[in-house]
């Protein structure tokens, strides 16, 4: 009843920037939050940075200064700006979301994307 579909990955060079976005659709009533994650060949999947409904944010200490996090909660889009990007950043980068689902379901959800490989290297 729910998807997130993320965009917006590709093959960088250090240093590069890259902007990655990540669409909620169907019976959506409500998102409490979302968020990205990244898992790395050989590694277990990390958080990356998470963004409130009233637009409170984290991150990593790997990527504080580098990363931006935003929301357009008209459009249940969320989005991930990567600047500086190092070659440790590559990994499938996947967003999530806790949400409140419309009638006749209403409960509380977290979804997840299928995720969008970005990919550092020169």
């Amino acid at each position: 009843q729910v998807q997130l579909v993320e965009s917006g990955g590709g093959l960088v060079q250090p240093g590069g920037s890259l902007r990655l976005s990540c669409a909620a659709s169907g019976s959506i009533f409500s998102i409490n939050a979302m968020g990205w994650y990244r898992q790395a060949l050989g590694k277990e999947r990390e958080l990356v940075a998470t963004i409130t409904s009233g637009s409170s944010t984290k991150y990593a200490d790997s990527v504080k200064g580098r990363f931006t996090i935003s929301r357009d909660n008209a459009k249940n889009t969320v989005y991930l700006q990567m600047s500086s990007l190092k070659p440790e950043d590559t990994a499938v980068y996947y967003c999530n979301a806790l949400l409140f689902t419309s009638a006749p379901s209403r409960r509380w959800l977290e979804s997840w994307g299928q995720g969008t490989q970005v990919t550092v290297s020169s």
